[in-house]
């Protein structure tokens, strides 16, 4: 199962951010919609591949600008983890947000 889960993040390691942030706002309605499906379940599995991409990324270029300037970003915490809000599908008129935000994980 590591070997599995080792490729995986290999192949996603691999993938153009840019890409999977396109495919973003698709996957973050299809989840926020519950569904007892396995539609439903996989989309909540690419949704997640996603954050995570974009989590590993945030992640390196705060330590790496950590590594190269550590007197400006010593008291400041990495940007990982923000509020999420979908824009209401109705309003047409409201311009959608240009940076993705972070699912918070609320358990039961």
């Amino acid at each position: 199962m590591e070997k599995l889960l080792t490729r995986l993040a290999r192949q996603l390691d691999a993938m153009d951010e840019a890409s999977l942030m396109d495919m973003w706002s698709k996957y973050a309605t299809i989840v926020e919609r519950f569904e007892p499906t396995k539609n439903w379940e996989e989309a909540v599995l690419v949704f997640s591949l996603i954050q995570a991409k974009r989590w590993k990324n945030q992640l390196f270029n705060y330590h790496w600008a950590l590594q190269t300037k550590p007197d400006a970003l010593t008291k400041v915490s990495p940007p990982i983890v923000s509020d999420f809000s979908l824009e209401k599908q109705d309003d047409r008129s409201v311009e959608p947000a240009q940076s993705c935000r972070v699912l918070p994980f609320k358990p039961f």
